[in-house]
């Protein structure tokens, strides 16, 4: 069985999955970053300061002990307040929609990318030679093909053809 779980483990395509894996949680930190400290703020700009990370909806009390900010979503959540969280949700959603915008973006590049690569394997290499050349190639080719064959029917006794008289036939 460990024999099995190694050559598992050696395929090509589990190291590449391991490797996907880790690029993609890399890639998600710098959208999380690129989503809660650049566009989320900018939004927030434009809408006239509007927080998405501090809007939420208190379903419980609040412990008696509490001493933080009442509209601090992180504080309340942090003393055990039941929270609904929808601008957290918000922003995780538009983390989202640039994650899968950007992976839209990498996999349409290489479809493009093979498809230029496959038309090209498909393109009949252009000839160096001028088209005279070219031409008398095939001319070539051709009366080969046809010689061949005729050829083969000239080389038996050909009964149909005249015969001339030669000298006192």
């Amino acid at each position: 069985m460990f024999k099995e779980f190694r050559a598992f483990i050696a395929r090509g395509n589990v190291m590449d999955l391991a490797v996907a894996v880790i690029i993609g949680a890399a890639f998600g930190k710098i959208v999380t970053s690129l989503t809660d400290d650049i566009i989320m703020p900018l939004i927030g700009k434009v809408t006239g300061g509007l927080d998405f990370s501090s809007h939420f909806y208190r379903l419980g009390p609040i412990p008696a002990d509490y001493k933080g900010s009442l509209t601090s979503y992180a504080d309340l959540k942090k003393a055990g307040v039941p929270l609904v969280g929808y601008g957290q949700f918000i922003t995780q959603i538009v983390d989202f929609l640039i994650i899968a915008w950007v992976i839209f973006l990498m996999v349409r590049g290489l479809n493009r990318a093979a498809a230029a690569i496959e038309h090209e394997k498909e393109a009949p290499p252009t000839p160096t030679d001028s088209p005279e050349v070219v031409l008398l190639r095939e001319i070539r080719d051709e009366l080969r093909s046809t010689g061949t064959a005729t050829a083969k029917k000239t080389t038996g006794t050909n009964r149909s053809a005249k015969k001339l008289p030669l000298d006192g036939e």
